[in-house]
This record gives C-alpha cells, sequence and structure tokens, in this order.
C-alpha cells in the first residue's frame, strides 16, 4: 500500500513538473536613449519583482520577453506587433511616457492583449480603449495635487506654465493644473510652448522673468526640465519652480545639479516613507540586491504593474487567457503594492495616492502625501 502510494505521489510530481510551462509577459521599455532614465528603474522593479514571484500559483513560470523602444514611438509600435504576434505574450508591461504608451495600447487593444502602464498618466490614454490599465495616477489628479499645495500650503496667487506642445503628457498636465489652479482663485499669468529637443531656453527664460508670476510649472520630461532650471540659474531667475511626476528620477537631479535645489514635484511613492508592508519587504529585497534603500517611485511602479498582472493571472482559470486577465486587472481592489494600495476601475484607470517632494542637498525629499 504504501508503495502505492509512492508511485502515486511520484506520478502527481512528474504531472505536475510536465504540466508547467513558460508564460510570457511582454516588457516594453525605453531602455535606452533620452527616455532610458525612466525605463531603466522601472525594469529594475519589474525584475526584482519577478525574481521574489517568478512562478504562478498552477507552477506555470512566468518569462518577462523585454524590448528596448529607445525612446522613440515607432519602435513602441513595432514593439508591440512582435510580443504579440512571434512571443505570444500573455500581456504587456510598458511604455513610461504616454506618446510611447498609446502606440501600444492602440494595437494591443485590437488584438485583446491586457496593457498595464507603471507611469503613463495621460487621462485620454484608457478612453474607449477596452484593455488599456495603468497603475499609476492620471494627470488629471497630480495636476490638481500640484495647484492644490502651491495655492493652499504655499499661498502662491500667480503662475506661468511652460507646455511641452510635442508631448501629450505635457499638455494634458498643463491643461489639469490650470483647471484647478484657477478654481483655487490662482491666475496663469501665460502657457509658454517648448518642443521636446529644444535646447536653447533664453527667449523662454526671457518671458518668464518679466511676467514675473509667484512661481513656474513646469510639466515636462526631466531633459527639458533640467536645461531649462539650469538656464534660468544662469539668467539669475530664482522663483519656485514645480513639475509633475516627469521628474521623479535621479536623471533628473544628475542634469540639474545645484539649479535644481529647491525644486519641487510630484511623485508616486517615497522609500523613506513606505505606505505597505509589501513596500518595506520590497525595500529590504532591494537593499539586498543593490546595496541602496533609495527605491525610485518608477522602480516600485513597474513591480506593481508586474504584481497586478501575476496576481489577475492567478485569477484566471487559464492564465493565458488574456480576456480573463484584464477582466481581473479592472477588478483590482485595494491592491498592497510596492507604492502604495491600488484600485483599478472598469475603465483600467487606477486610485492611488501621489507625495510631493523637493530637492535638497542632491536629494529628493518627501514632504507629505496626498491621498484621493
Amino acid at each position: 500500500m504504501r508503495f502505492s502510494m509512492t508511485l502515486l505521489s511520484l506520478a502527481a510530481i512528474m504531472a505536475t513538473s510536465v504540466l508547467a510551462k513558460e508564460v510570457s509577459v511582454g516588457v516594453i521599455l525605453p531602455m535606452s536613449g533620452a527616455l532610458a532614465g525612466y525605463g531603466q528603474v522601472a525594469y529594475e522593479g519589474i525584475e526584482l519583482a519577478n525574481t521574489l514571484q517568478p512562478k504562478l500559483k498552477n507552477g506555470d513560470t512566468v518569462k518577462l520577453v523585454l524590448v528596448d523602444t529607445k525612446g522613440d514611438k515607432v519602435e513602441s509600435a513595432n514593439a508591440t506587433t512582435r510580443l504579440i504576434t512571434s512571443d505570444k505574450v500573455v500581456g504587456i508591461v510598458g511604455e513610461m511616457i504616454s506618446t510611447n504608451t498609446a502606440q501600444i495600447i492602440s494595437i494591443a487593444d485590437k488584438k485583446q492583449i491586457p496593457v498595464i502602464a507603471p507611469a503613463a498618466t495621460n487621462d485620454k490614454l484608457t478612453e474607449n480603449r477596452a484593455y488599456a490599465n495603468r497603475v499609476c495616477f492620471m494627470d488629471s489628479f497630480q495636476g490638481a495635487v500640484v495647484a492644490n499645495y502651491a495655492s493652499k500650503d504655499l499661498g502662491l496667487k500667480t503662475a506661468v506654465v511652460v507646455t511641452d506642445q510635442a508631448q501629450v503628457y505635457s499638455l494634458g498636465l498643463s491643461k489639469a493644473f490650470t483647471q484647478a489652479f484657477t478654481q483655487n482663485g490662482g491666475k496663469v499669468l501665460k502657457e509658454v510652448r517648448i518642443s521636446s529637443g529644444d535646447k536653447d531656453f533664453k527667449a523662454v527664460i526671457s518671458q518668464i522673468k518679466a511676467l514675473n508670476a509667484d512661481f513656474v510649472f513646469l510639466p515636462v520630461y526631466h531633459t527639458e526640465a533640467s536645461m531649462i532650471k539650469r538656464q534660468a540659474k544662469q539668467a539669475d531667475f530664482n522663483k519656485p519652480f514645480f513639475s509633475g511626476d516627469g521628474v521623479a528620477n535621479q536623471t533628473f537631479i544628475d542634469l540639474g545639479g545645484d539649479a535644481v535645489e529647491g525644486y519641487m514635484f510630484t511623485d508616486a511613492f517615497d522609500h523613506s516613507a513606505p505606505p505597505t508592508q509589501k513596500s518595506k519587504d520590497f525595500i529590504a529585497a532591494y537593499e539586498k540586491k543593490t546595496g541602496k534603500r533609495e527605491l525610485n517611485s518608477f522602480t516600485a511602479l513597474g513591480a506593481d504593474a508586474y504584481n497586478i498582472m501575476v496576481d489577475a493571472m492567478n485569477r484566471c482559470a487559464n492564465p493565458e487567457d488574456s480576456v480573463c486577465v484584464n477582466g481581473e486587472i479592472r477588478k483590482t481592489s485595494k491592491f498592497e503594492g510596492v507604492s502604495g494600495f491600488i484600485s483599478i476601475d472598469d475603465k483600467g484607470n487606477a486610485t492611488r495616492s501621489a507625495v510631493i517632494k523637493e530637492i535638497k542637498d542632491g536629494k529628493a525629499v518627501y514632504k507629505s502625501t496626498v491621498n484621493p
């Protein structure tokens, strides 16, 4: 009898090992080029999350298939097509900026492949898109966070907004901030338009300086924001500057140097104020791997995108059923993430907190948390 039971146990183990297989999840990020500062730190989180949770509950191994977009929207589209048609991915995590994420979503939506964006905040990304999801806040929320903090906490009354007309992220965040700031009784004296890739901002700074607003809001990415702030310092223009999460990385501080001292911005997470036990555990794992405790918010958001994808797959009878996985993503409720508690609604949008930070002595320092 005991021999028979042993044979049965061995047969069960062998059957499980035979049935267990690799399930692919695509990862589309800017790992090189001007936007690599976003993609590389996000992938740190995705990769570590995969290391900590490499298998589904049925024993299948989750295989990450990474494609570098080089920060380009055409590369983003090509990567999506390749991952879906050749690699047969169940879902996709990516991209980092809204313009490139829109390319991914437009293709994945038609193929019924769920996308979870770690950091693409433009409100319109998920509109009429059944397979578009995100773990970050939207620009309508972070725009209001900046406006409320500037007007109510700092008592600032007037602003100049510098918008990158080539980026949907910048256009959307600019609009959200302006609406909220105006509702608070503030006044936007002027919106100045720039384009990604511009390098000489002397004329822009001259305009801003002449307007003498209480502060400047820069809803742009780290490359342009750092150059504008450096050139503003050279022009002896030292009014407060505020941005959204487009500057929430070490690259911005490295590029800006001492010119970005005192700079304020919104973010999704701060390692010095971990919001969940999952945050604390992940920071400990990150420190063990890298020797650093300074976990970037994009690293945390990358981990959350992966973990929510896996959680949804585990809730499906067939974890390779992309339609089921997408449906379960949109049932995510108070998920304990690395970056905080996250709920995702039936439109794919996340409800979550934001934090405000200020750069002091070359480091981003936590100031406060804003809940939805």
